[in-house]
């Protein structure tokens, strides 16, 4: 340190200097996460939304295997009202 300016400017010049390189680094650290969360989100993003499909998929699926197997039943009720009538003949 400089012995000809006071101990208290030295000390304001330090203090600000060093905030100086604690905010440059806060801001590199910020610039450097929120890339590598851009990278994240990419990364999951895809398959959020192929979770998402394949729900609807599953969904779909299961709908239309209940539909046929309410279409298999009363295709058996049929048929069966159909022997029941010719028995009684």
């Amino acid at each position: 340190m400089d012995d000809e300016k006071p101990i208290t400017e030295q000390a304001l010049e330090t203090i600000s200097t060093a905030v100086e390189a604690t905010k440059d680094a806060a801001v590199t650290a910020v610039k450097k996460v929120k890339k590598a969360a851009k990278k994240v989100a990419k990364k999951v993003a895809p398959k959020k939304a192929s979770k998402k499909k394949a729900e609807k998929a599953t969904k779909k699926s299961s709908k239309k295997a209940a539909k046929r197997s309410v279409k298999k039943t009363a295709r058996k009720a049929a048929k069966s009202k159909k022997k029941a009538k010719k028995a009684k003949r």
